[in-house]
């Protein structure tokens, strides 16, 4: 069959999150699987942009109200991801440093989707799926469905897939113009809580909604930032697919950016020696059980729970544990975490920023991965960390709940039930407690990186999805 993803991200074009993992790697093995995938994402002023081939395969102009915009789909020539990459070029919009963080990101992404569909359906076929992902694309059912222009697509179904329900892409019906033209009859189609929200819209609109993991599809029933109702409305068409990770991107066997690679055979050796390169690097102690963070520094992510939890540990285990964090986000919570550098020198250090490297190395080279998430519609980060042998801390939420299980239970991570300083510190008390009992913490080590939760499975269940709403037609 021939599906279209059609997203804000996608790695290694441009990544903000974990949608731009699964964009860069779900459609590689459905290509693998037999079947046509094309990717179509913004064109962003991006180190990928500049570095490889593009040819122009349609050029046209975006209508938003009183603004015409001209836009280019650019086509990356060699396939070189494993499947085909389109580019919306737009440059009045997308020409820029970052992904999100504007002012008119409104305009941006709903020109975006308005240039796809009008390419799309400028093609001789029509696709046989599209497949959304999160709310900036959330309007494209709905203009498949009811905008004149659209309606080659009318019969061609969609499929919403929610990565982060919290971010919803809500807007004014002063800006309702911008779309292409419809029959009013149906305006109420695009009306939640008095504005338009354009995630609700898509989960109104398309055919199926999917979202990354089992246990985020039942939380958000109950929990969805204003969404819940709906969520149960639309429970019929809805399913929870885990997320899968790219074990040929993340692999501790072949990864170049490690120090040395390794296997579940060679697991002691392999990790010892990055967490010695790791250390160096931070001036840490590798003898010592190192616990790290990998992510955004938001409450979102327990990121504001990271600074006094790191005090109270680092305190209670006077020099007899390290603390490494990785990450941006919240400024407040960076100079908090910044603040401790001189309190807790020699066995707590800092990288406010992101490196790609770097996290690689950190994920072979730590001990522990802390996740005290409030909120994890799947993650990737403990799917990462069991693959290379590090054992995750993580809160009962979402899709950490679906793939880490306590070592108490016979499973493969540490957990705990609430995001407080209380429960992470008494996670990385029987953290210590399983290190210094080797046989046990390598016991625990071996039974993550056996886990598997590659792509080859997820991609089943999404080609499942799209066959069952294909068959209503």
């Amino acid at each position: 069959m021939e599906i279209f993803h059609i997203s804000a991200e996608c790695y290694p074009i441009a990544k903000v999150g974990g949608l731009a993992d699964v964009v860069g790697a779900l459609p590689k093995y459905q290509n693998s699987a037999g079947h046509q995938v094309r990717v179509v994402m913004p064109c962003y002023d991006t180190k990928f942009k500049k570095e490889n081939d593009f040819e122009c395969v349609h050029w046209g102009h975006v209508k938003l109200g009183f603004f015409n915009f001209p836009f280019s789909i650019l086509k990356e020539k060699t396939d070189k991801l494993g499947f085909e990459l389109y580019l919306v070029e737009i440059q009045e919009l997308f020409d820029r440093k970052d992904v999100y963080g504007y002012q008119d990101d409104i305009e941006r992404f709903l020109s975006f989707q308005i240039a796809t569909l009008d390419w799309i359906i400028g093609r001789n076929e029509v696709p046989d799926v599209i497949n959304c992902h999160d709310h900036h694309t959330g309007l494209i059912p709905f203009m498949m469905l009811y905008c004149y222009k659209y309606g080659k697509l009318r019969n061609t179904p969609s499929m919403i897939t929610i990565h982060n329900g919290l971010y919803q892409g809500q807007f004014g019906f002063d800006k309702l113009f911008y779309l292409p033209e419809f029959d009013l009859v149906h305006v109420k189609v695009l009306e939640w809580d008095n504005c338009i929200n354009s995630l609700a819209v898509a989960i109104k609109c398309a055919w199926a909604v999917t979202t990354v993991s089992p246990n985020y599809l039942n939380e958000i029933n109950y929990s969805a930032n204003g969404l819940e109702s709906l969520f149960n409305l639309v429970r019929y068409k809805s399913r929870g697919i885990l997320n899968g990770i790219d074990i040929e991107v993340w692999d501790p066997d072949k990864d170049a950016m490690l120090e040395k690679n390794y296997s579940l055979k060679n697991f002691e050796e392999g990790k010892l020696e990055n967490k010695e390169k790791l250390c160096n690097l931070f001036n840490l102690d590798p003898t010592k059980p190192l616990f790290s963070f990998i992510g955004r520094l938001l409450e979102e992510k327990g990121g504001d729970l990271l600074p006094h939890a790191a005090a109270v540990a680092l305190s209670e285990n006077y020099q007899q544990i390290n603390i490494l964090i990785l990450g941006s986000g919240n400024t407040a919570i960076e100079n908090q975490l910044n603040g401790l550098l001189s309190d807790y020198k020699g066995n707590y250090n800092t990288f406010i920023g992101y490196n790609e490297e770097l996290a690689h190395l950190i994920y072979a080279g730590s001990d522990f991965l802390l996740m005290p998430s409030r909120v994890e519609p799947c993650g990737l980060n403990q799917m990462y960390s069991l693959r290379y042998g590090t054992i995750p801390i993580v809160r009962r939420t979402g899709g950490l709940k679906d793939t880490v299980i306590d070592f108490g239970d016979d499973g493969n991570g540490i957990c705990h039930d609430q995001a407080t300083v209380g429960d992470v510190c008494y996670s990385i008390q029987r953290a210590i407690n399983l290190y210094n009992n080797k046989k046990e913490f390598n016991k625990i080590i071996k039974k993550g990186m056996s886990t598997d939760h590659s792509w080859e499975r997820v991609c089943l269940e999404y080609i499942e999805m799209y066959n069952l709403i294909i068959n209503k037609k």
